[in-house]
């Protein structure tokens, strides 16, 4: 069966501009005139892995890495935190980032709609008696879903770009530092898949600024007037990073080591369908763990590790700039988890239900799968790229 074809893109990675300096108060670790931190108190925790992996395979312990899990959870974050969909600090005198790409940008859903059908939806659900949209909930849910058309919308016309996260490197232990200096990653798409060869790429601005150097922060910053589909708007969502030991997609691995874990796993299946098949077993057991699944990379937005080339085949992700080899700088995802990586899911979120708790930011990448963004380590203001698996 043919693997479909990856999607892979090349982006702008900027600084930003400096403005009103700061000294940075005496005795605050990293801050440099902000905060310590500010991420959101309440910790989510994964859950112990199902074994120890380095106990079966101790060549593993040589590819060992980390990657901090952010933990996106719906809230009200501030302009000095670290958030998903949050308000950037952005000063006030410097341009909004825009798409000015030749694109469709006359058709899509509007902002408001978007948000207050998410709102709707989630307090139709809630309701402890009866849950479910009403029928008058139903109308107006399909009033909200509705397309607008912008006649007047130029190819060209500038378009504001969204501002999709910003991470701080106080807040997030594998988030490498930036050029100059820079301690504050923002980063932005265009609503619109409308970019690349293909016609059908994504549109990023990644953008690193020194903190301190933020006098007056933009409060109000432009919107885009529709989007092409509701996937490309965030929801607000404060941070719980937590750092966890992750390791390679198994595709990069050694071929022998690679082989060993694929016998291994196919030895725990078969055990697994002869146990469901004797009386006693009753038709049902639990799933076996798996590498991809369960024990080296996890499922959710996360700052570094190594990248899931789940859905194709592993790709050379080197600098278009210089050659070097790229690194996993963030991975944005559809998901906090599925079904296929519900060992994941954090030990505060066990009781919850899965409806809303595993898409908490609104977010959704292609066909709801998530998009590996890459840095160059040589130098970070090189352009970036990305694959959507």
């Amino acid at each position: 069966m043919p693997r479909p074809i990856p999607e892979y893109g090349r982006g702008t990675s900027r600084k930003g501009g400096g403005f009103r300096a700061v000294p940075p108060p005496a005795g605050v670790p990293g801050g440099r005139g902000r905060p310590a931190s500010r991420v959101a108190s309440m910790q989510r925790t994964t859950p112990p892995r199902p074994l120890d992996v380095e106990a079966l395979f101790p060549e593993l312990a040589a590819y060992r890495g980390t990657t901090t899990r952010l933990h996106p959870r719906p809230g009200r974050p501030g302009a000095t935190a670290s958030s998903v969909g949050g308000p950037l600090l952005w000063p006030a005198d410097e341009p909004w980032p825009v798409c000015g790409e030749a694109h469709g940008r006359g058709r899509g859903r509007r902002p408001a709609d978007i948000h207050r059908r998410r709102r709707v939806l989630a307090a139709a659900w809630a309701r402890e008696h009866a849950p479910g949209p009403t029928e008058e909930e139903r109308e107006l849910l399909v009033e909200l879903h509705r397309e607008h058309r912008l006649p007047e919308a130029a190819a060209k016309d500038p378009l504001p770009m969204i501002g999709l996260a910003q991470l701080y490197r106080r807040d997030v232990p594998d988030l490498p530092a930036g050029p100059d200096d820079c301690d504050l990653l923002q980063v932005f798409w265009c609503p619109f898949s409308a970019h690349g060869p293909s016609g059908h790429g994504l549109g990023l601005d990644l953008r690193w600024r020194r903190s301190w150097e933020v006098g007056r922060v933009l409060t109000a910053p432009p919107q885009p007037p529709v989007v092409g589909s509701d996937g490309f708007l965030p929801e607000a969502c404060v941070l719980h990073p937590e750092q966890v030991v992750t390791y390679p997609f198994a595709g990069l691995l050694p071929e022998e080591l690679c082989a060993r874990i694929d016998a291994w796993e196919d030895s725990l299946e078969a055990e697994a369908e002869q146990t469901a098949a004797q009386p006693a077993g009753g038709g049902n057991t639990a799933e076996p763990p798996r590498y991809q699944y369960d024990l080296s990379i996890p499922p959710g937005w996360r700052v570094g590790g190594f990248a899931s080339w789940h859905a194709t085949d592993p790709y050379p992700m080197d600098c278009l700039t210089c050659g070097a080899p790229m690194s996993l700088l963030l991975t944005i995802d559809s998901s906090e988890w599925d079904g296929g990586s519900r060992s994941w899911r954090p030990l505060q979120d066990q009781e919850r239900s899965a409806r809303h708790s595993a898409t908490p930011t609104g977010v959704v990448v292609g066909r709801w799968g998530e998009l590996n963004v890459f840095a160059c380590p040589e130098d970070p203001e090189h352009p970036h790229r990305w694959s959507i698996q």
